[in-house]
């Protein structure tokens, strides 16, 4: 995809109101809708007529089924597009089976808004959001495509204790270094995430899985000064 080339958006959703959220929240990451439909067929014909660099769709059937053709053809039309799909149901298989079929990010639809604003503003990245849940831990994102955002093993402990909240001096106190030290690795972390605050780089590490089950002085144990500058 050219990198000059304007952000824009269809929006697949039976619900107005859903709609409407979603196009408030693509004009504040920079994406400008240019049509929305209710029906799929609709939604499709927009895709084909439009060319959009995104396309949002649902994929919650009326029957409680998740309907992933929309995502195929769409994708069939442009192998370019990002797509972004909506859905209800959290189920390993559900998401598996959404990748699979050429979603690039899954959405919860009770997902934070904040949440689905970073998403739009990261598909463009190729960076891939999954369930914490069922996510893999640091490994996850040493084997993301190539293309994604390449953290050393240092950034990604930084990045995990950001997402369990802990302060600069904290941090530095764990990793037995500076805080001075912790801004410099902080600095890196945004510009590879392409981020701009504390914020947005702990809601991408829980979206990609990184938040840790065990407690921090058990991950990250006391070590020599020598180890902590590496």
């Amino acid at each position: 995809m050219d990198a000059s080339r304007e952000r824009t958006a269809i929006i697949h959703d039976s619900l107005p109101l859903w709609v409407t959220a979603l196009q408030e929240l693509a004009a504040a990451s920079g994406i400008r809708v240019v049509g929305s439909a209710p029906d799929e067929a609709q939604a499709l014909d927009l895709v084909s007529r439009m060319r959009p660099t995104l396309f949002i769709t649902e994929i919650d059937g009326p029957d409680g089924t998740i309907r992933l053709d929309i995502v195929r053809k769409a994708r069939g039309i442009d192998a370019d597009l990002k797509v972004i799909v909506l859905s209800t149901s959290s189920e390993p298989a559900a998401v598996g089976a959404a990748f699979a079929a050429g979603a690039d990010v899954y959405v919860l639809k009770n997902a934070d808004p904040n949440d689905l604003s970073a998403a739009m503003r990261q598909v463009f990245n190729q960076s891939f959001f999954v369930a914490a849940s069922w996510a893999a831990l640091p490994e996850a994102v040493e084997s993301s495509p190539k293309d994604a955002p390449v953290l050393t093993r240092r950034e990604l402990e930084i990045l995990q204790l950001v997402a369990e909240g802990h302060t600069n001096g904290a941090m530095a106190s764990m990793l037995w270094v500076t805080e001075q030290t912790i801004k410099f690795h902080l600095s890196n972390i945004y510009r590879k995430l392409d981020v701009s605050n504390r914020t947005e780089a702990g809601r991408w590490a829980q979206l990609h899985g990184l938040l840790s089950t065990t407690k921090p002085e058990q991950t990250w144990p006391a070590r020599s000064m020598t180890e902590a500058v590496r």
